[in-house]
């Protein structure tokens, strides 16, 4: 277990000193009134190996605590479908057959777990792992609250990054949680966005410093002798953050969602999310000085998914494919599916298809 664990502390130490963890996360929703939540998820360092797990109902996990020891025992009451992030515990992002959705945010240098104590072995469970054990037991917001109030949440190693939460059930509310000072705190997200640090209420009032910010072009008008004019569509937008930092992305992905037309389907709200996540793509060149690029992938940005929660679809892509994935949850009988842990890709390489002309 200590070896396993090994290449993923490895991977979130580094990423507290070179801010190469990165998630932007949005929500729409169409006029049918259903919800869609997308993100990305970025790690420039290394590949992130991701696989899709699918786990069925009465499948039993345990929890990783420090020390390579085993922490809290867990089985799932829900079978889900989820997105694991360099080994098949550590589930960023999932959907589970009642309609719950749950994923992390890298949130470095602002939350702070609590110390972990051995006598509490047996109610303390790793960071990496809140994800899947919601996802197992959980069906609403609330009860999500509730399971949370129970258990202790540790960091495996005290080196690596913290991260944060967002839930949402099939009602449409979504909730945040972050762990300040050892203690959950819960915050309604009725914005519907998320990236990372620092913490989402200030995320929410550096919103304010945008307030002079709307869609369309701004008019014309003259100062003094000379008339001023946009250049071209969109000034109305002129002073929109475009670095690639949190709170920046945080801001973008708050106004595109805001101003993105609603579409009629389910389907094309999913689509729509695909799009708008486009502008977050980070490339692995900006995150590192000149030269000393760490890995030969082809983005920071892994992957990107989208999940309609009425409609029980989970929905991904990835650096090496584009090609949008879907796993459909109410054709999966998780009373009689076994297991599964498989890479989000068979092959690293996008496809390319050549028109041939006659």
């Amino acid at each position: 277990m200590k070896r396993k664990i090994s290449t993923l502390l490895v991977a979130a130490t580094a990423a507290v000193t070179q801010t190469a963890l990165a998630c932007t996360g949005i929500t729409l929703t169409a006029k049918d009134s259903t919800h869609i939540l997308a993100r990305t998820i970025e790690w420039g360092g290394s590949d992130l190996n991701s696989q899709y797990i699918v786990v069925p109902r009465g499948y039993t996990q345990q929890s990783y605590i420090p020390g390579g020891q085993n922490g809290m025992q867990f089985t799932a009451k829900y079978g889900y479908v989820g997105f694991a992030v360099e080994q098949k515990e550590f589930i960023a992002e999932g959907l589970n057959e009642a309609g719950l959705s749950a994923g992390l945010f890298y949130f470095p240098n602002y939350g702070k777990y609590e110390t972990y104590k051995p006598a509490e072995k047996n109610r303390s469970i790793a960071d990496l792992q809140l994800v899947p054990w919601l996802l197992g037991q959980c069906t609403t917001v609330d009860e999500v609250k509730e399971a949370v109030s129970k258990i202790h949440v540790v960091a495996i190693d005290p080196r690596a990054s913290t991260v944060h939460w967002r839930f949402s059930d099939k009602s449409g509310r979504q909730i945040v949680l972050e762990i300040i000072d050892e203690k959950p705190v819960f915050y309604e997200n009725t914005l519907g966005v998320l990236t990372n640090s620092p913490d989402f209420k200030w995320q929410l009032t550096n919103l304010n410093n945008y307030v002079n910010l709307f869609p369309g072009s701004a008019p014309a008008q003259n100062l003094g002798a000379a008339k001023l004019q946009p250049f071209g569509a969109g000034s109305g937008f002129l002073g929109l953050p475009g670095d690639v930092t949190p709170p920046s992305r945080f801001v973008r992905a708050a106004f595109y969602q805001a101003t993105a037309p609603q579409q009629e389907t389910a389907q094309e709200t999913v689509l729509q999310c695909f799009q708008i996540l486009n502008n977050f793509d980070i490339p692995t060149g900006v995150e590192f000085p000149a030269g000393h690029v760490p890995a030969n992938i082809p983005s920071a940005t892994q992957w990107t998914s989208a999940t309609d929660i009425k409609n029980r679809k989970i929905y991904y892509r990835t650096m090496h494919n584009s090609a949008i994935r879907c796993f459909d949850l109410t054709n999966i009988d998780f009373g009689r599916t076994r297991y599964q842990a498989v890479p989000l890709d068979t092959v690293k390489q996008q496809p390319i298809t050549t028109i041939k002309i006659k």
